[in-house]
């Protein structure tokens, strides 16, 4: 069966997005910096079609948020919105996505076809299970659908990369999920970040 698994960056005093998320501010204000450690990378540059970039710790981190899945849990949409990333987003695979508005299945450029689930995470979880193969299932979306996972016992392992940076408000990761267990399996040190990676105990 495939594993469910979030790959999401913290900063340092917990928050995985900052305050006021807008269109204008996807992330919240502040929180582009979140990303720091991964645009400058060579695997990132690469799945964006530019040349260079750097290779260091990171590099199997961000080849794994990059290329590792075979199906993708993201975040509740609205009923109209069709994501950040245009005609060709980036997943190259089926995303189940979580909504209350039925709509047949969206098919966009590069191998992205969008599947709106109404009935529940679970429901969602078993089809991109069955998509995604012998592939990992890639939890995606921020703070509200990693928690509802996460107080259901259905992630199997997170990764949480965390920067040394301070947002002071917003959304955190572990809020709401009760009595949640994790094993911390592995701790790389990276220009910027330090990446912990946790089982479920």
């Amino acid at each position: 069966m495939s594993k469910l698994k979030l790959n999401i960056t913290m900063s340092i005093d917990g928050f995985v997005a900052g305050p006021d998320q807008s269109l204008e501010h996807p992330l919240g204000v502040g929180a582009e910096e979140l990303h720091d450690w991964l645009v400058p990378l060579k695997a990132f540059r690469e799945s964006h079609g530019e040349e260079g970039g750097e290779v260091n710790a990171s590099t199997p981190f961000a080849e794994d948020i990059l290329g590792g899945a075979g199906a993708t849990i993201p975040g509740p949409w609205d009923e109209s919105w069709k994501g950040w990333w245009g005609d060709n987003p980036p997943f190259h695979h089926p995303v189940f996505v979580l909504t209350r508005h039925p709509r047949e299945p969206l098919d966009m450029q590069g191998g992205t076809k969008f599947h709106f689930v109404t009935d529940g995470i679970e429901s969602a979880l078993d089809q991109a299970r069955a998509a995604a193969g012998e592939k990992e299932v890639s939890l995606g979306g921020g703070a509200s659908v990693a928690q509802q996972y996460l107080a259901a016992g259905l992630l199997d392992e997170i990764v949480v990369s965390v920067v040394p940076i301070l947002l002071g408000g917003g959304a955190r990761l572990f809020e709401n999920v009760g009595d949640v267990k994790l094993e911390q399996v592995e701790s790389v040190e990276a220009p910027g970040v330090t990446h912990i990676r946790y089982a479920r105990a």
